[in-house]
């Protein structure tokens, strides 16, 4: 018997116990009527990664080098194990920074939960079993800046790559570029959940330079993620720690200093490099079970198996004043380009700009 991934069912599939499995015949047929027929072939379970789906075969265990007959846990989408290989419990904020941001939280399954507009994906069990798994995110991250640096950029590979921006940003203070950007260059998921939305850069001049251009880009993206983290904790789902994973994470400290400074909050990098491939192994230790060698929750699991690096990114009060300052405008932008009921003004916008710019 094949045993769905609650992971992929819930989150792609909109499968819920609640209403029984997938969406009723009914509904889907309203949609199309292809979908409609095809429902009667589809299940009306799924399995969260602590069930075991059966037992690696003898030949993939020649291929693997492992021992044949052994436990295989019920999968899930990558990113989801790369939260639980980074140690993900309840208040624990884990994202996967690259080419866009998966952004994840756990909250009991226990206790009432809030539908929280704009977070596309709440599903019990997805991430954790006994928790909803929670999933937000960002549609482009580092994408934006691979963009600015393959089409948009002056000075050649040398002078315009993404070594030789970071340096020259790094030297720029908070404000300091009279520059403010919308993240939203592959449209925006969290919160507005629109994909017709278009990036914007305000506060050009002719004396504008390619890394003020690229650190705006990068403060862009970190005004973003701080949304994501508002939204959670209006409706209740507090974020105390932030632990990062991922290519740009590991790699790119500027970014992550400037997350922390526009967040206010301390920036952790998960410990393992292949965070996801860490939770799968997490995953199967547990269906394994104590006995086995494994154990027998993902408490115990992630206990043995996750930590964090030695370097973390403290807020720099300053710092973190004057982004306040910028993020009120960013929030103008915002609501303006992105809420069709905003009736306010931008008239202040660039001037404000331009007076933080003086200050810097």
């Amino acid at each position: 018997m094949i045993k769905r991934s609650r992971c992929a069912a819930g989150h792609k599939a909109l499968f819920s116990e609640q209403w029984g499995g997938l969406p009723a015949k009914d509904f889907l047929s309203k949609l199309d009527p292809k979908l409609g027929e095809l429902r009667d072939r589809l299940y009306n379970k799924s399995y969260t990664i602590e069930t075991q789906a059966g037992t690696l075969t003898k030949q993939w265990a020649q291929k693997l080098g492992l021992p044949g007959g052994i436990p295989v846990a019920v999968g899930a989408f990558d990113a989801h194990l790369g939260a639980v290989g980074s140690g993900i419990a309840p208040g624990k904020l884990i994202k996967i920074i690259g080419t866009s941001t998966c952004d994840m939280l756990v909250s009991e399954s226990s206790r009432e939960l809030a539908d929280i507009p704009g977070i596309c994906g709440i599903v019990d069990g997805s991430i954790l079993p006994g928790y909803f798994g929670l999933e937000a995110g960002q549609s482009a991250v580092g994408d934006i800046f691979n963009w600015f640096v393959n089409h948009m950029q002056a000075g050649g590979k040398t002078a315009g790559s993404h070594e030789a921006l970071t340096e020259k940003a790094a030297k720029l203070k908070p404000g300091q570029s009279g520059l403010l950007a919308l993240d939203w260059n592959n449209g925006n998921r969290t919160i507005l959940v629109d994909q017709r939305l278009t990036g914007l850069l305000v506060g050009q001049t002719l004396h504008t330079r390619p890394e003020e251009i690229y650190r705006a880009l990068i403060e862009a993206t970190a005004f973003g993620a701080l949304t994501i983290i508002n939204r959670f904790e209006e409706y209740g789902v507090k974020v105390s720690e932030i632990i990062n994973c991922g290519g740009i994470a590991e790699k790119n400290p500027l970014l992550m200093q400037i997350y922390a400074d526009v967040t206010g909050r301390e920036m952790k990098i998960s410990r393992s490099a292949q965070s996801c491939a860490l939770g799968a192994c997490i995953a199967g230790a547990v269906v394994a079970g104590k006995k086995a060698g494994g154990y027998d929750n993902f408490a115990d699991a992630q206990a043995a198996m996750c930590g964090i690096k030695d370097v973390t990114y403290q807020p720099a009060p300053e710092n973190h004043s004057l982004y306040q300052k910028l993020y009120a405008l960013y929030k103008q932008l915002h609501d303006a380009f992105g809420l069709s009921n905003w009736s306010g003004k931008l008239a202040n916008v660039m001037k404000e700009l331009l007076d933080i710019k003086d200050s810097a």
